[in-house]
């Protein structure tokens, strides 16, 4: 399960509407060993393929979350991009991408004029979708 609050959610979904024509993308922190799936941290990144169809962490804003993650205790436990006109699910290049099989992968659709927000885990490939519960709305 990934659980947001209110706030994390409303990143989220306008860093996605807001980089529109092309994807947004940002990692997400955790505190370790949380099995709650709580998201403690949003970090708004450059998609450093500036694409509509791709997505690329920009190595500065991953190195700059990574350290204020760590430096308040949490660790990165996931990603999440907008696809801007297909569904929110992961496409063959976001599942090859998955770096890290602990991660959340969340996706934020702006296909239909209500965004929709999805997460998964990625396995070895194989795509298992996970509730997402959004606190505090």
């Amino acid at each position: 399960m990934l659980s947001l609050d209110y706030d994390a959610y409303l990143t989220m979904v306008a860093h996605a509407i807001d980089a529109v024509p092309d994807e947004a993308c940002g990692l997400l922190a955790a505190r370790p060993n949380a099995d709650s799936g709580q998201v403690e941290a949003v970090y708004k990144c450059r998609n450093a393929a500036a694409s509509a169809r791709v997505y690329e962490i920009h190595p500065l804003d991953h190195l700059h979350a990574d350290r204020d993650a760590d430096r308040r205790g949490l660790q990165i436990s996931g990603v999440y991009h907008s696809h801007t006109h297909t569904d929110a699910y992961p496409s063959p290049t976001d599942v090859a991408q998955a770096p890290d099989p602990e991660w959340h992968y969340v996706l934020v659709s702006l296909k239909s004029p209500e965004p929709v927000v999805r997460s998964f885990r990625i396995v070895d490939g194989r795509v298992a979708e996970e509730p997402v519960v959004v606190n505090g709305q």
